[in-house]
């Protein structure tokens, strides 16, 4: 099937995969030799055209599943651990007794957790409470940092999944206990600091998803739409006439299914593209255009009000695993 993609270059999909025209080599979530705009429409692909159809390898070239700790019970009532994970890996759908915390240092995390969707850039974190079924799939490389916790530990922690807001506190001391490569805190001072990570945990702002999908046609066709051209600017009347509704209807139905308006969506979905296409080194200038802005300053200006930095210090931070 031959569809039309950001800046109006051809996207395929095909049996065995999805490739770009123009010189793209499309291979699980990598664009090889592709000009700027091209490559950015990869990465998209895999961040939200298919949410619940990964894109799919060759027969011949096996999935890279992660290993996943095989606990009967935890070593200790908090243990952490510290990875990183090449693009195009996955976990098998899985759960255990206790809760644990998935955040994504760098990169966009994706992750299934009870049937639900969840992307989640650096400033927020996954949730998952005990015994609930959760795996993943990783299109591009994440800097993955986890907190397993006791269920005793979870009672005051959300009994449903979702995103918590990250704060500096809690990116300091797991990037702390990382370099370290620590697991188990034993002595005090750290176990003071696990103290600490579990107050700012409580303390943590909750919301139901970073980036919601739709569940409704209507709803869902805009967001479609919205997703193979994050850089079209129309205005909410435009998508609403395009499904036949009044420009009022359709912005409640952004607020009731997904609790947030049409144009912090857009913003979310742009920041989450932005984050993949750093990571993968596009110029700030060929991002910021592809996605809609006038002006690099713009888009700087966006991002930094998302990630409280530049995008430029983003990727020195990625590029130093931060």
């Amino acid at each position: 099937m031959l569809r039309k993609g950001l800046c109006g270059r051809k996207i395929f999909h095909g049996s065995a995969g999805l490739f770009a025209a123009q010189g793209c080599s499309y291979r699980g979530s990598m664009c090889l030799q592709a000009p700027v705009p091209v490559i950015i429409n990869c990465l998209f692909i895999s961040l939200y055209s298919y949410p619940d159809n990964p894109p799919r390898k060759a027969d011949s070239m096996p999935r890279k599943y992660l290993d996943i700790p095989r606990f009967t019970q935890l070593p200790a009532p908090v243990y952490f651990r510290h990875d990183e994970f090449v693009a195009d890996t996955h976990s098998a759908v899985h759960c255990h007794a206790w809760g644990q915390l998935n955040y994504s240092a760098h990169g966009v995390m994706h992750l299934d957790v009870a049937g639900q969707r969840f992307l989640s850039p650096p400033q927020y974190a996954v949730w998952v409470p005990p015994d609930t079924a959760h795996g993943c799939y990783n299109p591009q490389a994440i800097v993955y940092r986890s907190i397993y916790l006791d269920r005793s530990l979870c009672a005051a922690l959300p009994p449903q999944p979702c995103s918590l807001m990250i704060s500096d506190i809690l990116k300091a001391i797991l990037g702390d206990f990382a370099r370290r490569d620590l697991k188990v805190a034993e002595d005090e001072r750290d176990q003071r600091l696990v103290q600490v990570l579990l107050d700012q945990l409580l303390l943590a702002p909750t919301q139901a998803c970073y980036l919601p999908f739709a569940h409704s046609d209507g709803l869902r066709q805009v967001l479609d739409g919205l997703g193979a051209e994050p850089g079209d600017n129309r205005p909410l009347a435009d998508w609403a006439a395009r499904v036949h509704v009044s420009e009022r209807t359709l912005a409640r139905q952004f607020l009731r299914e997904l609790g947030i308006s049409f144009g912090e969506w857009r913003v979310r979905l742009r920041f989450l593209r932005a984050i993949e296409a750093l990571e993968a080194g596009l110029p700030i200038q060929a991002i910021a255009f592809d996605l809609g802005y006038s002006s690099a300053s713009a888009f700087i200006a966006m991002f930094q009000r998302q990630a409280q930095c530049t995008p430029e210090q983003y990727r020195r931070q990625a590029r130093a695993g931060r």
